[in-house]
């Protein structure tokens, strides 16, 4: 039996699934915890990658291997290996003014044509113009940035600080791959090239880049081990392949936040930046959209009404579509699709009749699913054609979320079995660095709703949504 291994490096943990190369079943896997917080020291998700590998049994009889992670973080590095800093997460928010003066300074419709993006606080290029002015020694050592999976691949195959790592700090062996790069603000997707002008109006001054691998391609080896290194790539993009996510596919993933993202042929330019313009892993583009209210909106409801996940969507199938009136406009953290940051969620059209059990748990599942619409409504809006919604994320799992869905989402929506589908991408890249092609492991569909669009949830969530933008 040939072994890969994929690794989901994520903000809250490591995960490492080990496959059959040829079925693609799970043979053994391991898991091991991130520390909290929205700035961290990278030195903890090594630490991680390695107690995962252990719990997972190790390398040794491990033909491939590869890393997906948290998009976007930024890893500082200088010139002797060291990390310059903790590194600032995706969701570290304290570039917000960052990205505000990139914008005021080149002008958004002229960054989405440069990088298929508009830069929020999330992207790589924010962190580093904060970096630059908030902490102007620091930028001033900066010698190269790396995003989490890449810094990951390069101490894999050896490489790091001097006093900690076997072939020390060769920054020119930094790799990445078009799906992460897409997420920095200083990439083009359209040419495939860095746009180093970005990169010094973020940082200060120019820097090594990680090298850009192809979707196939092999960074190297384990160090010490006959290992093929897998080119990595974003959490996203990662999970799209652990999916088997092609052309026609949208993946909607209801997790902590929710996102949704399609595979297109063609690349994405949104100057309003509600879409970002991303690459996939497989050669093509994931233009996505992310809100940052999904399942915890239903942690919300059942703590109120004092029920579990299960029971939650029991009481929601006792009502009828459109809660009787009731709407929920799901803003409990502000949100980022719209750009509300400050907005809270509003329950609207209660009465003494509809006010009930069933009708706010009803709610709570539609506007939940509508927010996640209103972003696959802004993807297919610029032409992309979506066969089906792929729906994935510990919530899709809830029949009354998947029944809810088949009525709110105006395509076929299916359910894949629960999976590690970040970590199942990751392996899918180590088998095709391995053999040169990209395998064809079966997805296990476990439900599909028969379509029943209900347009008038829909109706009712964009008249009550509508109010915060006017």
């Amino acid at each position: 039996m040939t072994l890969v291994a994929g690794v989901d490096s994520s903000t809250q943990s490591c995960k490492v699934v080990i496959r059959d190369l040829e079925s693609g079943d799970v043979v053994r896997q391991g898991r091991a915890s991130h520390p909290d917080g929205t700035s961290v020291d990278p030195a903890f998700w090594w630490e991680a990658l390695q107690s995962a590998l252990e719990e997972a049994g190790g390398l040794a009889d491990v033909a491939a291997i590869s890393v997906g992670g948290q998009q976007h973080g930024m890893v500082a590095l200088s010139a002797d290996g060291e990390v310059v800093r903790d590194a600032l997460l995706w969701n570290d928010t304290r570039s917000a003014g960052a990205a505000a003066d990139l914008i005021a300074e080149f002008g958004a419709d002229v960054l989405a044509d440069r990088t298929g993006l508009v830069p929020v606080a999330s992207f790589t290029s924010t962190k580093l113009r904060w970096l630059r002015d908030a902490e102007p020694e620091n930028a001033a050592r900066v010698a190269a940035v790396a995003l989490p999976h890449d810094w990951l691949t390069w101490r894999l195959r050896g490489y790091g600080p001097a006093a900690s790592s076997p072939l020390g700090p060769v920054l020119s062996e930094l790799t990445t791959d078009r799906s992460d790069v897409s997420g920095t603000g200083y990439w083009n997707p359209a040419t495939g090239e860095y746009d180093r002008d970005l990169l010094v109006a973020a940082l200060g001054h120019d820097a090594v880049v990680p090298r850009v691998l192809g979707p196939g391609e092999s960074a190297g080896t384990v160090h010490g081990l006959d290992c093929v290194v897998g080119p990595g790539a974003g959490d996203n993009a990662a999970a799209g392949l652990g999916l088997g996510a092609t052309v026609g596919d949208v993946v909607v993933s209801l997790g902590t936040s929710g996102t949704v993202f399609a595979v297109t042929e063609q690349g994405f330019r949104d100057a309003t930046g509600i879409v970002a313009g991303f690459a996939s892993a497989s050669g093509e583009h994931l233009p996505l959209v992310c809100t940052l209210n999904a399942s915890r909106v239903l942690d919300a409801f059942a703590r109120v009404l004092g029920v579990g996940y299960d029971e939650l969507g029991a009481l929601a199938m006792e009502a009828e579509p459109g809660a009787g009136g009731l709407t929920l406009v799901p803003y409990f953290e502000g949100e980022r699709t719209p750009n509300l940051p400050d907005a809270t969620a509003t329950l609207s059209g209660m009465t003494l009749a509809n006010t009930t059990r069933a009708n706010m748990a009803r709610a709570a599942i539609e506007g939940m699913l509508a927010a996640q619409a209103v972003g696959m409504e802004a993807i297919l809006s610029a032409g992309v054609v979506a066969k089906r919604a792929l729906l994935v994320g510990g919530s899709a799992q809830n029949p009354a979320v998947q029944a809810i869905a088949a009525q709110v989402f105006d395509v076929p929506v299916e359910v894949p079995e629960p999976g590690e589908y970040v970590a199942a991408g990751a392996a899918v890249q180590a088998a095709w660095a391995l053999t040169g092609s990209r395998p064809e492991w079966p997805l296990a569909v476990v439900a599909a709703p028969a379509k029943d669009t209900r347009p008038e949830i829909m109706e009712a969530y964009s008249a009550a949504a509508g109010a915060y933008l006017s």
